[in-house]
C-alpha cells in the first residue's frame, strides 16, 4: 500500500476514493439524523453534480498519465 501512494498517481486516486467515502458517509448520516428524510430531487442533483466533478476528477488524472508517457 505504501508504495502506491509514493507516487503522484496513486495519492491521486487514493484521494479520489477518500473524497468519494466521506461523501457517502455523509449523506447517510444525515439521511439518519434528518426526520424529514432526503428529498429525491435534491438527492439526485446533489449526486449527480458529485458524480460529474468526480468524473471530471479521475479524467484529469487519466490524462495526466497520459502525458507522462506512464501507460499501464
Amino acid at each position: 500500500m505504501r508504495d502506491r501512494l509514493e507516487s503522484d498517481l496513486g495519492f491521486y486516486y487514493a484521494f479520489g476514493v477518500f473524497i468519494i467515502a466521506i461523501f457517502v458517509v455523509g449523506l447517510a448520516a444525515f439521511a439518519l439524523l434528518n426526520p424529514g428524510g432526503v428529498g429525491t430531487i435534491e438527492l439526485v442533483g446533489l449526486s449527480g453534480g458529485f458524480f460529474v466533478f468526480m468524473l471530471v476528477y479521475f479524467i484529469s488524472i487519466s490524462v495526466q498519465r497520459l502525458e507522462d508517457g506512464d501507460r499501464s
